[in-house]
């Protein structure tokens, strides 16, 4: 487990040095679990150890997030100075996300239904 761990912290590290020394725009985690997910397609699948530990963070995802609370908090004030934006700003980015969603699901449904009407004898 340790080892397969240790890749999805080499993982992130080379997406955090891709994106200093190519001076990119995208954070060095996203283009990490870009990496992994492209690993993980070469691959054909995802190891069960690998899977294991990816569980395990996930089990204890709500951790990670105790330091961007901090930061919000020790920041609150400016963010209080700019209320209106930051909250104009998380309700569209929710309405948005809520409606890529449904739509993403709708489109991947008929595309599913059109999928299991092909090729059937009955019909």
């Amino acid at each position: 487990m340790l080892k397969h761990l240790t890749f999805i912290l080499v993982c992130q590290l080379a997406g955090e040095l891709l994106a200093k020394a190519l001076h990119l725009s995208v954070p060095g985690p996203v283009i990490g679990m870009a990496l992994l997910f492209a690993f993980l397609l070469w691959r054909g699948g995802i190891p069960e150890e690998l899977a294991v530990a990816a569980d395990g963070l996930l089990r204890h995802l709500s951790l990670l997030f105790v330091p961007a609370g901090v930061g919000v908090m020790l920041h609150f004030r400016l963010i209080g100075d700019d209320w209106l934006a930051v909250g104009a700003a998380l309700v569209v980015s929710t309405v948005l996300t809520i409606a890529v969603t449904a739509l993403m699901m709708d489109w991947l449904g008929r595309r599913a239904e059109a999928g299991n009407g092909e090729g059937r004898a009955d019909g």
